[in-house]
C-alpha cells in the first residue's frame, strides 16, 4: 500500500471515530443526587436533550448572576445553549416565581423533568441555583470531559429544601497558605453540594493572611516564616539566628473582594475569621508592644502548644489595634457574621502582667477568665456598632458575650447544647464528626494527619440536632459545617484529598431531612460522585477498607460471622486456616458460620486494586 493510500486509510478511519464520538448519546437511568431531596419521584417517560438546548428565563435577567453562571456552567458540559424569549417549545425553562411557594422558602426549588422539556422555579435566584446543581448532577458523571449530542434523563418531580440555615465549610490557610485559585475551587465544590457558609480562618500563631493597609508589618513580618515544607509537619528542624523566613504570604484586597463576590454568585457567604486573644503569634512578631512582656514572638514552624503567647488585655492599644484591624476587614467582607475566635487562650502570662492585673481591679473583674470576657465584649460591641453579628468559638460560651452572639461547638455536641439551652445560636462543628483533618481510613496507609479516625460512616453519623431534643432547644441550633485544619496539609491536592467525600456526608446531613437519609443508600451514591468529582479534577480519597464485622451467636460453639466495607463494590477474599489470602482464595458472598477462635484473614480488593495489607481477627 502506498504511503499515500496509508494516510487516506487513517484519515477515513479517525473521521469515522470522530463522527461516532460527536454523535454519542446515552440513558439516564438512576438518579444520586447528593444531599438527598426532600421529594423525589422517578416516571416512566423521559426527555432528550440535546447538545443545543433552547432556554428561557421567566423573571430572572439574563445578566444576572445565577442567569451568567448557568450560561457558562451549561457551556463547560459540553452544551451550546441558547437563550429564547418563548416559554413554549423550550428545552430548559427557569422561573422566578411570581407568587411566593411558601414551602419553598428561600433556598427551595422545584425541578420537573417532564416529556416536554426541562421545568425549574424557586422564589429566590439562590434557590434556582440550587436547582441547576441538582439538575447538573443527573447530567453523566463524566459530562464536562464527554461531549454529548443527546442525553435522555427519566421523567421525575423532585421537590426540595433544607433543613438548616448554616451548612458550613472551614478552611485554616494559616498553618499552610493556600493560593486564591485553591480557595474558589474549594468553593466550587461547596456550591456543588448546597452549602452555603465558607468558614475562612484567615489569622492564627502561624501566619497573618489579611491584608493591612495601617499595620504593614503584618504582611511584611506577620505572614512569614522560615520554610520547612520539605520536613514532616512536627519534625522541622528549628529556625536558625538570621534564616531568612519565605514560606507563607497574603492576600491583596483585590483578590478578598473578587472571592467575595464569586463566592456570592454560588450562593456563599464568607465569614472571616481574625483569632484573639490567643493563638496570636503571627500579631506578636510582627507588633511585639502588643504583648504582656514587649518580647517579639517567632513565628512558629511547626507544633506550637500550649500556646501561651496572648495580647496584653490590659494595653489599650491593643483594643484600638483589633478594631482597626477589624474595620479594615469589614470594608471587605460584607458578611452578617464575623468570627473572633476565642479558643484555647493561656492565661499564665496574664497572671504575671501588672497591665492585666490592674485591668481586672479596675473592671471589678474576679479573674483572668472574665478578663478574657470583658475583652471579647470590647469587640463585640464595636462590630455591632457597625452592623455585625459575632461568632465565637464554644470557649466564649461562659457569660463573656452577649445573647446575640453565635456559639461555635467544637468541643462537642454537648457543649453547643448547653448554649442553645441557654439562648445562644449555636453551630454545631464537634471534633468527633466535622474534623476533616483526622484520619478517614487505616492511619498505616493514609497521608499522616492531627490524630483521630472519622470515617466516611463516621462523618454521616452527624445531626446537628440530637435525638430527643425539643424543639425549642432545636430552634436555637443555626446548623453545623465540617473543619478542615492544615497543619499535615500543604498542598491544595492533599486539602481535597482529606475533604472530599467527607464533606458530602456532612452536607447531606445539614440539607436533607432527617427522614431522608439512609447510610446504605447515601454509599452508593457516592460511587457515582466519585467518578463527577474526577471528572471535574478533584482528588479524594477511595475510603475505608478495613473490615467490619457484626457477629451473632448460634451455639456455645458457632457464630454467626457478616463482613463488609465501608466501601460498596469491595471483594473481601479469606482464609480460615492461617494461610495469606490472594485473588485465588474464598470470596465472602454472605454471612458465614465459624467456630469461635477461628483465625480469619482478609484481603479487599476495589477497583481491581489489593487495598491496605491483609486484616487478620479472630473471631470470639
Amino acid at each position: 500500500m502506498s504511503t499515500m493510500m496509508k494516510k487516506y486509510c487513517l484519515l477515513v478511519i479517525l473521521a469515522a471515530v470522530l463522527g461516532t464520538s460527536c454523535h454519542r448519546s446515552v440513558t439516564v437511568t438512576n438518579l444520586n443526587i447528593i444531599p438527598e431531596p426532600v421529594f423525589q419521584v422517578q416516571k416512566e417517560g423521559s426527555y432528550t436533550l440535546k447538545d443545543n438546548p433552547a432556554i428561557s428565563m421567566v423573571n430572572l435577567g439574563q445578566n444576572s448572576s445565577t442567569a451568567r453562571y448557568i450560561m457558562k456552567s451549561l457551556r463547560h458540559a459540553h452544551l451550546r445553549p441558547t437563550l429564547v424569549s418563548s416559554t413554549e417549545n423550550n428545552d430548559i425553562e427557569l422561573i422566578l416565581n411570581d407568587t411566593v411557594n411558601s414551602e419553598l422558602g428561600d433556598e427551595g426549588y422545584l425541578l420537573e423533568v417532564r416529556s416536554t422539556g426541562i421545568r425549574m422555579s424557586a422564589n429566590t435566584e439562590t434557590g434556582l441555583f440550587y436547582a441547576y446543581q441538582t439538575f447538573i448532577q443527573m447530567l453523566p458523571t463524566d459530562v464536562v470531559k464527554t461531549s454529548y449530542h443527546a442525553i435522555t434523563l427519566p421523567e421525575c418531580t423532585i421537590l426540595d429544601y433544607p433543613r438548616f440555615s448554616w451548612r458550613g465549610a472551614h478552611l485554616d490557610v494559616c498553618r499552610h497558605f493556600f493560593p486564591i485559585k485553591f480557595v474558589k475551587k474549594y468553593i466550587d465544590v461547596m456550591a456543588m453540594y448546597k452549602l452555603n457558609k465558607f468558614h475562612f480562618h484567615l489569622t492564627d500563631d502561624h501566619g497573618w493572611r489579611l491584608p493591612s493597609e495601617k499595620y504593614p508589618r503584618l504582611n511584611t513580618v506577620g505572614s512569614w516564616r522560615v520554610d520547612r515544607d520539605d520536613q514532616p509537619w512536627g519534625q522541622a528542624e528549628p529556625a536558625q539566628e538570621g534564616e531568612r523566613t519565605t514560606y507563607g504570604g497574603f492576600y491583596s484586597r483585590e483578590e478578598l473582594v473578587d472571592l467575595v463576590q464569586y463566592a456570592a454568585n454560588r450562593g456563599i457567604e464568607i465569614i472571616p475569621e481574625i483569632e484573639m486573644p490567643g493563638h496570636t503569634c503571627a500579631l506578636l512578631a510582627s507588633y511585639p508592644q502588643l504583648s504582656c512582656d514587649g518580647q517579639p514572638c517567632e513565628i512558629p514552624i511547626g507544633p506550637y502548644w500550649p500556646p501561651k503567647d496572648i495580647v496584653c488585655a490590659g494595653n489599650d492599644s491593643t483594643l484600638i489595634v483589633f478594631k482597626d484591624l477589624l474595620d479594615e476587614m469589614l470594608e471587605i467582607f460584607p458578611s452578617k457574621y464575623i468570627h473572633i475566635g476565642g479558643d484555647e487562650a493561656v492565661w499564665d502570662k496574664w497572671k504575671q502582667c501588672p497591665r492585666c492585673q490592674r485591668r481586672i481591679r479596675t473592671e471589678h473583674l474576679r479573674d483572668e477568665a472574665e478578663l478574657q470576657g470583658w475583652f471579647m465584649r470590647q469587640i463585640e460591641d464595636h462590630l455591632a456598632s457597625r452592623g455585625r453579628t459575632v461568632i465565637g468559638w464554644d470557649e466564649v460560651d461562659d457569660g463573656s458575650l452577649s445573647s446575640n452572639a453565635v456559639v461555635m461547638a467544637w468541643r462537642g455536641v454537648q457543649n453547643g447544647m448547653t448554649a442553645a439551652r441557654d439562648g445562644s445560636k449555636v453551630i454545631m462543628c464537634p471534633t468527633s464528626h466535622c474534623y476533616l483533618d483526622y484520619y478517614q481510613a487505616d492511619s498505616r496507609y493514609q497521608p499522616a494527619s492531627i490524630g483521630g479516625l472519622i470515617t466516611l460512616s463516621k462523618a454521616y453519623e452527624f445531626d446537628p440536632v440530637p435525638m430527643g431534643t425539643n424543639s425549642h432547644i432545636a430552634a436555637n441550633i443555626l446548623g453545623g459545617q465540617c473543619n478542615l485544619w492544615t497543619e499535615y496539609i500543604n498542598t491544595p491536592s492533599h486539602a481535597e484529598y482529606m475533604l472530599l467525600p467527607r464533606m458530602l456526608a456532612i452536607s447531606e446531613k445539614l440539607w436533607s431531612q432527617q427522614e431522608a437519609t439512609d447510610w446504605n443508600h447515601f454509599r452508593r451514591k457516592v460511587e457515582d460522585h466519585k467518578n463527577r468529582l474526577s471528572a471535574k479534577g478533584y482528588n479524594y480519597c477511595e475510603g475505608s477498607f478495613t473490615p467490619q464485622f457484626k457477629v451473632r451467636k448460634i451455639d456455645d460453639h458457632t457464630m454467626n460471622v457478616a463482613i463488609e466495607t465501608e466501601v460498596p463494590n469491595t471483594y473481601i477474599f479469606y482464609t480460615t486456616d492461617m494461610s495469606t489470602p490472594t485473588r485465588q482464595s474464598a470470596i465472602y458472598l454472605g454471612p458465614i458460620n465459624l467456630e469461635r477462635g477461628t483465625h480469619i484473614k482478609i484481603l479487599p480488593v476495589y477497583n481491581d486494586i489489593e487495598r491496605d495489607s491483609i486484616y487478620e481477627y479472630v473471631i470470639k
